[in-house]
């Protein structure tokens, strides 16, 4: 059966509704159904309570903000109140000044708070400006007195060093800074605090709440003065190392220079030491400065000061001091004349003070640099012997004075003034003083043997020369030279103790003396300026001397000075031909005796060796018709010397000094009175004859013995006039 013709049926059943001609709508996607879940609900509660809290933190927030803002208007107006002119801000020191002058007039040293004069932001060098502005504050033109953005970047950088938000940085303004200085308007007064430093003390407390007094003391500053005045204060008040307050005074104490006439390597350098005054000051480390200027100068680079050729050449050539500078404020000569004069005009004055001095400064490097000399050459390295010089006129004016070996020092152990030490034979002078006054000659003569005395507690005591030998007889002039010690001893128990501590006291060595008849040798302390001073009056003929360096003092702006020398030529102490012959026994020393190291070529020269038991002092002291000098050298602990005697090389540094000070002087001959010596055995020894000597006939005298055997009560008499 055929199904041709038939329709095949539908695979699929036919659709059940009519077509449409439409197309129709598309049916929506139906959501899935989530659930109520736990965490919606949260969240939606969280966010309402992050709201709530906004709309309270909001609305408590601006109601503080204007109650704080409020606050710190008023105080910022209660301060503005406070606030006195900006000209009675400039000057801020506690204490005074000193400024020290030499012979000649010039600076030599600076000490106490040295304010140089007043200066503002228009009338300082522009580089020194510039430069305070680029390492202190480059946003100062612009804020309002505090900078969020500094406190920020500083709370950061401490933070990330490890420090508390408020240790290190402070992103302090410079208008905080001024604010500091000014203590927040807060004056010293000695009596409510302990201590000046006490004060300061509190002044640069970085607290939270003092951090709050200082920002709103800046905003009134801000109000009541303009940029550059603040700035001016600044400049007046900061302290730049060195006892320098203020530009002025930084720059005459560095460079000799006014603060207008800095240039941008100068400016540089006092700019930089704002950060740490005293560890960057020049005459503390110039290399260390430099450096740091330097990096001012890039600064001043990055903000446009300067260009890149001017920092190229600054940083070329840096800073120099000047040469007052370099001496360091005058060493140890400037400390001592301090302590010379009144306390309330010096170390603790109110007032800017002048001082005038004897100080000579081309003899001070002379000494100086002959100490250099011989310690680089003749002394082993590593040693920790110390030495000291004075240089002096006739009159006790010191000249120089070097107090140790490192001389660029302020407040060092002054050696020359402060270190008590024994003499040793460069007591002797004084001894053979006493014998030409009371009638002995320089050639009388004296046995040099076995001696000995009895002393009471002690026992028997027996001197001994220095080479252990006996010499036989000898002229006192010889003694002298050759340092003997027998000699020495026989003649001071023949003139006696009292009369020989009575002249040397005289002659201005007021350390107690000796009681015993070491007397003689040296075993009496003294100072090397005292023994110094007291040759000096045997150069001047035989008065005392009392040695000084200040001529006189007045203050700054006054011409009236208020007190003048306070030393010089005193009372005579032995008589004129006494002292001449005296000095040509000292003459003697050089020529010829333990002294001949300190020969100056061309030049006449007297003077006297010494050396201490065991060697822990040696000294040369002596004079030239121009100046005395004296040098000691020892341990400061008392250790021994090894191999150095007074004849060495204190003699050495005498003649080194004395070489250089008399550069340029025409020699001209001692004060002395030249003796025709004799052969030995023409004399007849102490209680014996007397030698001759080339005097006019109406100077010569025969011998006087019986003043030499006198009792030291008659001897006494006949000083006091009595026979």
């Amino acid at each position: 059966m055929s199904n041709t013709g038939r329709r095949k049926p539908p695979l699929v059943a036919d659709k059940r509704k009519p077509k449409s001609k439409t197309k129709p709508k598309p049916r929506p996607k139906r959501r899935r159904a989530t659930p109520r879940a736990k965490g919606g609900i949260l969240a939606r509660v969280f966010g309402w309570l992050l709201r709530w809290i906004w709309r309270i933190v909001w609305g408590v927030g601006w109601r503080v903000t204007v109650f704080a803002g409020l606050i710190v208007g008023l105080a910022t107006g209660y301060t503005y109140t406070t606030l006195p002119d900006v000209t009675t801000l400039l000057d801020g020191r506690a204490r005074g000044s000193v400024t020290l002058l030499d012979r000649d007039g010039d600076v030599f040293a600076w000490r106490g708070d040295q304010f140089g004069g007043v200066v503002t932001a228009d009338s300082v060098s522009r580089h020194l400006r510039n430069a305070v502005i680029a390492v202190e504050d480059k946003r100062f033109y612009s804020h309002f007195g505090v900078s969020p953005r500094g406190v920020a970047s500083a709370v950061r950088i401490n933070l990330s060093e490890g420090r508390g938000p408020l240790q290190g940085h402070g992103g302090s303004t410079i208008t905080q800074q001024t604010a500091k200085l000014l203590c927040l308007g807060v004056e010293y007064v000695e009596s409510e605090w302990e201590s000046e430093s006490d004060y300061v003390r509190d002044c640069r407390r970085g607290s939270l709440a003092r951090k709050a007094k200082e920002a709103i003391y800046s905003l009134a500053m801000e109000a009541k003065y303009s940029k550059d005045e603040i700035l001016s204060i600044y400049l007046n008040r900061a302290y730049l190392g060195a006892g320098a307050y203020g530009a002025e005074a930084a720059a005459q104490r560095y460079f000799g220079k006014p603060a207008a006439a800095l240039d941008p390597a100068e400016g540089a350098m006092i700019a930089g030491l704002l950060t740490a005054p005293s560890t960057l000051a020049p005459t503390s480390n110039i290399e260390r400065s430099q450096n740091r200027a330097a990096t001012v100068l890039r600064l001043m680079a990055e903000q446009g000061y300067l260009s890149a050729d001017e920092v190229r050449v600054a940083q070329a050539n840096p800073a120099e001091l000047s040469e007052a500078a370099e001496r360091q404020a005058g060493g140890y000569f400037a400390d001592w004349v301090m302590a010379s004069g009144p306390e309330f005009f010096t170390r603790d004055t109110t007032e800017d003070v002048i001082i005038r001095t004897t100080l000579d400064q081309r003899l001070q490097s002379a000494a100086e640099e002959a100490l250099r000399v011989i310690f680089e050459t003749k002394v082993r390295e590593g040693s920790k012997a110390q030495a000291a010089i004075v240089v002096m006129s006739a009159d006790g004016a010191v000249r120089a004075m070097v107090g140790g070996r490192q001389s660029k020092i302020s407040g060092g152990f002054n050696r020359a003034t402060q270190a008590n030490r024994q003499t040793g034979s460069s007591f002797k002078p004084f001894v053979y003083a006493t014998a030409l006054e009371l009638g002995y000659s320089s050639q009388d003569m004296i046995l040099d043997e076995p001696y000995c005395l009895n002393i009471a507690g002690s026992g028997e005591w027996c001197p001994s020369n220095y080479d252990n030998r006996f010499h036989g007889r000898v002229t006192l002039t010889e003694a002298l030279a050759k340092s003997y010690n027998i000699p020495a001893v026989k003649v001071s128990e023949s003139v006696g103790r009292d009369l020989v501590r009575k002249v040397a006291s005289d002659f201005g060595i007021v350390s107690d003396l000796a009681d015993g008849p070491a007397l003689a040798l040296g075993a009496s302390e003294s100072t090397l300026l005292e023994m110094s001073g007291a040759y000096a009056g045997i150069l001047n003929g035989g008065s005392s001397v009392t040695p000084y360096g200040l001529v006189e003092l007045r203050l700054l702006g006054q011409d009236e000075p208020l007190m003048g020398t306070g030393g010089g030529i005193g009372e005579r102490v032995i008589r004129q031909e006494a002292a001449q012959e005296l000095t040509y026994m000292m003459y003697r020393v050089v020529n010829g005796g333990t002294g001949a190291r300190a020969q100056l070529p061309g030049r006449e020269a007297a003077g006297k060796t010494g050396t201490t038991q065991a060697a822990r002092d040696a000294w040369f002291l002596g004079f030239t018709a121009d100046y005395v000098a004296g040098v000691w050298m020892g341990y400061d602990d008392n250790t021994p010397l090894t191999g150095v005697t007074g004849g060495g090389l204190p003699s050495e540094i005498w003649h080194e000094v004395m070489v250089r000070v008399h550069e340029g002087l025409p020699a001209r001959p001692l004060p002395m009175i030249r003796v025709r010596e004799r052969p030995v055995d023409e004399g007849f020894g102490v209680g014996g004859g007397t030698g001759q000597q080339d005097r006019p006939a109406q100077q010569q005298r025969p011998a006087r013995q019986d003043d030499r055997n006198r009792p030291i009560e008659n001897i006494l008499r006949k000083l006091l006039g009595g026979g």
